[in-house]
């Protein structure tokens, strides 16, 4: 609702540059209740849509689809320059077309965000391995740089995590493109070889540095800060909860994205509850992850024996593959690179650059690169730089399912080619199309959560039953469902008690039923639990002063008209409350006889109010 439905930014009327300095959801970049999510080219994409459509959904759905089988042609291409010709390339993009992670990115509309940066994010990456592979032998090389910058930028300006292209780039040039290992970096900087090299990455690295510092200088240098609900391990007390918790995480997105079985629309509040001791059985878990991923990247790093995989084949002093492809192990390569930089530019009528874009990457290489596509732009998200507006959320593993995708994949090439037998091999094969039938099935079960709104709040009552419930209240009540939605509301309540908007929607569809003792209780609850609640205010008032209670009304209209906006997550809509209490304050005057006080109070009401607030009713009463 906010980023689409009441995002001021998407209308005509507002001049298009107020997209470049406010946040996702239409917000002052620099107020102090801002989100600091800055996406301005997804907020320009929801314009176009709202100029071509309006508020037609159809519009918006096919946009997202249309990025999604964008993203993932570019990333079937990119696997192609890892696995060559053949059906690797084809399984990894079939998992990636397939995987029900992406669900929630494509069907819901603000997703785009996500698939909009991943967009970029392939370009700049295809950019970059271009350049890898022009470099030394074509001027066009640095025109390649400078695509591969101008499309990380851009993949920032969909969303944040964008910017860590550069790193997965370096990382492809060091490990995949140069073959190069850990000891052998710090040796080369030590000779001064690969100067090339190392200059495409200190560009790199600049461009990183520069973009990050635009960043945070637009964001007024502050971090966001957001509601305990939305993260509660970043809000607790206990170093040692937020250390289990946060450690924990990311083994729970890793296991989404293996076994994708429970998924839901929201993942805050206690949809995780928090790990408060060390003999929480989870940690087994988190151990088990890390474990995992050290053992991982240091054998890929450490290096391989003479015997490597190439697309399929076992591969032995460098005969050639299927594809064509000639494969070498490290030593030879070795030996070739130092042959063919004294040799003459067309021994065995290859250049160096040449002879490297024909060679596939081993195992090992793919594996790293693999890894940081999984991991360096999931970083963001583990509340290590700063705390994150949520606890899990499937959107944001978008762009690591592709360094998942590659794993699985080189995963299965490996157990095909270690396996000796026909049956084995064919077993290996069966087992990742089961795989890809099944993601592809879930997927499809997934998307029917996504239909409607009561669909997909009923999914998530198993994950996150406050949320859910609440936000079922809402949906049963539109549909005039009152007593189904009066339950769903006091059932998210049952769970979390203090949640002050579903105090005050249970509050307004109370009053609205004429049943104003019992609204008044849950309004003064909502205000307890969130003192800067300026509608509950607002409804309050208005009931006192329909039950002739004047004075205490005015009191409460006086209280929410000084409530400042800092700090809020929504600051319009607390404008719009406050010049309704305004109004209704000096509709309050107005009917004591007190005109002076009441046209007061209305110029006050004019000068707050909001860009959306309309002001026929209060130049009226100022006519009046």
């Amino acid at each position: 609702s906010r980023a689409i439905k009441t995002n001021q930014d998407l209308l005509p009327e507002t001049p298009w540059i107020h997209i470049f300095y406010n946040d996702f959801w239409g917000t002052l970049l620099t107020h102090s209740g801002s989100h600091k999510s800055y996406r301005p080219l997804c907020t320009l994409s929801f314009r176009f849509n709202h100029a071509v459509g309006g508020m037609d959904p159809w519009g918006y759905h096919l946009v997202n689809v249309l990025l999604h089988a964008a993203v993932t042609g570019l990333f079937t291409t990119f696997s192609r320059i890892l696995f060559g010709d053949g059906y690797w390339t084809l399984i990894a993009g079939l998992l990636f077309a397939s995987h029900p992670i992406h669900t929630e990115a494509v069907a819901g509309i603000v997703g785009r965000a996500d698939i909009g940066a991943c967009l970029f994010f392939l370009l700049s990456l295809m950019c970059y391995v271009k350049h890898c592979s022009t470099r030394g032998s074509s001027p066009s090389t640095w025109g390649w740089i400078l695509g591969a910058g101008l499309c990380a930028g851009c993949s920032m300006l969909w969303k944040e995590q964008g910017v860590t292209v550069l790193a997965i780039s370096a990382v492809y040039d060091i490990f995949v493109f140069h073959r190069l290992k850990m000891h052998q970096i710090i040796s080369a900087l030590y000779k001064r070889q690969n100067l090339t090299l190392f200059f495409s990455i200190g560009l790199l690295t600049s461009w990183g540095t520069a973009l990050l510092g635009v960043r945070l200088y637009w964001m007024g240098n502050k971090p966001p800060s957001f509601s305990n609900s939305d993260n509660p391990a970043a809000d607790s007390d206990s170093f040692l909860t937020r250390t289990l918790t946060f450690f924990y995480l990311p083994t729970k997105n890793l296991w989404l994205l293996l076994c994708p079985d429970t998924l839901s629309f929201d993942w805050s509040m206690d949809a995780v509850p928090l790990l408060k001791a060390v003999s929480d059985w989870r940690n087994l878990h988190t151990v088990a992850f890390y474990a995992g991923l050290l053992l991982l990247a240091y054998f890929s790093l450490k290096g391989s024996s003479n015997e490597r995989e190439c697309n399929g084949k076992t591969v032995m002093n460098g005969k050639q593959n299927a594809n064509g492809h000639s494969c070498h192990p490290e030593m030879e390569y070795k030996t070739l690179e130092v042959k063919s930089s004294f040799a003459s530019k067309e021994e065995n009528g290859l250049k160096k650059h040449e002879i490297q874009k024909l060679q596939l990457p081993s195992t090992e290489n793919i594996v790293i690169l693999s890894l940081s596509l999984l991991i360096v732009p999931f970083v963001p998200a583990t509340n290590l730089f700063f705390y994150v507006g949520f606890v899990i959320a499937e959107r944001v593993l978008y762009v690591p399912s592709m360094g998942f995708c590659l794993l699985v994949t080189v995963g299965v090439r490996a157990l095909y080619v270690k396996a000796q037998k026909r049956f084995l091999k064919n077993l290996v094969f069966c087992s990742t199309a089961a795989l890809i039938v099944l993601y592809g099935l879930k997927t499809v079960v997934r998307n029917g959560d996504w239909q409607n709104e009561e669909m997909l709040y009923r999914s998530g009552i198993k994950v996150n039953p406050a949320k859910a419930w609440g936000n079922l209240g809402n949906v049963l009540k539109s549909q005039s469902k009152i007593s189904e939605a009066e339950s769903a509301y006091r059932n998210a309540l049952y769970y979390r008690s203090n949640m002050a908007d579903m105090l005050y929607n249970l509050g307004l569809l109370l009053q609205e039923n004429s049943r104003f003792s019992e609204a008044l209780h849950y309004y003064k609850l909502a205000i307890g639990s969130r003192p800067t609640l300026a509608s509950a205010y607002l409804n309050t008032g208005i009931i006192l002063m329909n039950q002739g209670k004047t004075e205490e009304a005015r009191r409460t209209f006086v209280k929410c008209s000084e409530i400042p906006d800092e700090n809020l997550k929504d600051p319009h809509a607390h404008k719009s409350s406050v010049t309704s209490c305004l109004y209704n304050l000096g509709k309050l005057f107005h009917e004591q006889g007190h005109y002076e006080e009441a046209l007061t109070v209305y110029k006050e009401a004019i000068q707050k109010m909001p860009r959306q607030f309309a002001p026929q009713s209060l130049y009226n009463m100022m006519g009046k």
